[in-house]
């Protein structure tokens, strides 16, 4: 392992990674949220086709501060369902406010079979859309535009993927009986990838709607991956519309309650949601890449389960308490490794392949996986040596990228933290080491006027010699035992529901450093 000291890092060197990685897990939040904003839309009474379109206002808050606010649609026409769905928040980064916005798009046939989608994203300075044609064939071809550019792909729809009609059909099918449990499989049309999920219908209950007190049904909707679950509750008429929804997500409660037009879009209240999103360390940490190890003692919010993922060098085991121990080791990297890959690990093999974010079989990632390496014989050093050229490559590091694949960061040259580790992975994989975007958070001496802290992060790790090894494209130390992983992917979105699920649901209260 490299012997590097942590620098001091101010508020403009390390701010793009940490507020870039912070932003993409809100707008994760944001995807999170809408789900139980659709179930107004998704079951309401269907109307005769070529009806008026129907509209549905919803005040958006967050911990109780009104924070934004929601917007839902229907228009039956010409044998199609086009339901849209839009959120607009406003958040503060200290004392400035940061507007953040969504909107989805589903057209499909009035017996819920999909045809179409368009998804639009406005993070700041940053905007993505994400569209999408279903063909009969089963296959879906997509055009992803990121900072103007464009890009075509053609994926296969998963079996039995619902857009918002089906799931209003769905819905209607099974009623609000108590105790009535089914499963469904939607389509994350931004991730474009499907979420399952679970739903079970509870009692009536009294709730408040704006000092309004009404008799609902709850609804409660878990919505699982690999990484983790969400669970958010509904609370909906007789009619199934819904009319009040809470969602717990990275430690922020959100709460969606339907109301008139001029209640929705009534001023918001200030939300700092980045102080969230920073963990105080219990103490100053140095020489991070030269200690043997470092345990960190991270202890779960009230009444939540702290499940952290063991990879790599990273340990994890509970106590009785509760309390996760997390321990981040430190060893030599391996000698003589030969690339590419001739193993039989499934994981190794399976961080070979091209995925969507990393392209790794396209043209120009090779021929820079190619320039990168250059005459490198042994694997770990080929890989020290693309996080290198990564790191010098992107020359512009900041949030004008949204969240853009491998291939359109080798075209724009710019972007943060996650930008530098799906060209890293991409590059790997191109130059046949196996390769896996990591997300989880990182220490740095300051940040943001506070020091000692650990923020979102993302890096890259790769397979090589037997073990798996750390790259950190955009940190100047790279990677050391300041990183804790908590979740690991081939850099599709939905890899930041592992810090959905778990970041703001602890907090590190003691830190051993053995040297």
């Amino acid at each position: 392992m490299r012997s590097c000291e942590i620098s001091t890092w101010n508020e403009s060197t390390i701010f793009p990674g940490y507020r870039g990685i912070a932003m993409k897990r809100l707008r994760l939040i944001l995807c999170l949220s809408l789900l139980p904003a659709w179930a107004s839309v998704q079951l309401c009474e269907a109307r005769a086709a070529g009806a008026a379109e129907e509209v549905e206002y919803y005040a958006v808050f967050a911990d109780g501060a009104k924070i934004g606010h929601s917007e839902a649609t229907r228009k039956v026409a010409d044998g199609k369902v086009t339901t849209r769905t839009t959120m607009e928040i406003t958040l503060t980064r200290d004392i400035l406010p940061i507007s953040v916005g969504q909107s989805q798009v589903s057209i499909e046939t009035t017996d819920g079979r999909p045809l179409g989608f368009k998804t639009v994203q406005d993070m700041a300075l940053t905007s993505q859309t994400v569209e999408g044609t279903v063909e009969p064939s089963g296959k879906c071809r997509v055009k992803t535009t990121t900072a103007g550019r464009t890009q075509e792909t053609l994926i296969d729809w998963p079996p039995g993927a619902m857009l918002n009609e089906g799931l209003r059909l769905l819905q209607l099918r099974k009623g609000l009986a108590e105790g009535t449990t089914y499963a469904f499989i939607s389509f994350d049309t931004f991730a474009l990838a499907a979420m399952n999920a679970q739903v079970r219908v509870g009692p009536k209950r009294d709730v408040d709607l704006l000092g309004r007190v009404v008799r609902l049904t709850e609804v409660q909707t878990v919505v699982k991956s690999s990484a983790g679950a969400v669970t958010m509750t509904s609370f909906v008429d007789d009619q199934g519309r819904d009319k009040k929804s809470l969602t717990s997500a990275a430690g922020i409660n959100l709460e969606i309650v339907a109301c008139n037009r001029e209640a929705a879009l009534s001023p918001n209240q200030p939300v700092d949601f980045f102080s969230k999103v920073i963990l105080s360390s219990p103490r100053r940490l140095e020489g991070l890449s030269s200690v043997r190890s470092v345990t960190y003692y991270l202890a779960p919010s009230e009444g939540k389960k702290l499940t952290i993922p063991a990879m790599d060098a990273q340990t994890v085991r509970t106590s009785p308490d509760g309390t996760v121990l997390v321990t981040i080791g430190n060893s030599p990297d391996p000698s003589g490794a030969s690339f590419p890959y001739a193993g039989n690990d499934p994981a190794a093999l399976a961080a070979m392949k091209p995925a969507r974010y990393l392209e790794s079989d396209r043209p120009e990632i090779v021929a820079l996986a190619k320039k990168a390496v250059g005459d490198a014989r042994d694997a770990v050093q080929a890989a020290r040596r693309i996080e290198t050229f990564v790191r010098g490559f992107i020359t512009t590091k900041d949030l004008s990228v949204g969240y853009a694949t491998a291939a359109e960061v080798a075209a724009s040259r710019q972007g943060d933290c996650t930008e530098h580790a799906v060209l890293t992975a991409a590059m790997c994989r191109a130059a046949g080491i196996p390769a896996q975007v990591v997300v989880g958070v990182a220490y740095v001496d300051e940040f943001a006027g506070q020091t000692s802290v650990f923020g979102p992060h993302a890096w890259v790790r790769a397979f090589a010699g037997g073990k798996w090894i750390g790259l950190d494209g955009i940190l100047p130390h790279g990677w050391d035992a300041g990183h804790i992983a908590l979740a690991a992917g081939d850099g599709n979105p939905s890899v930041f529901f592992g810090t959905v699920t778990t970041l703001g649901y602890f907090k590190i209260v003691r830190i051993d450093v053995k040297r």
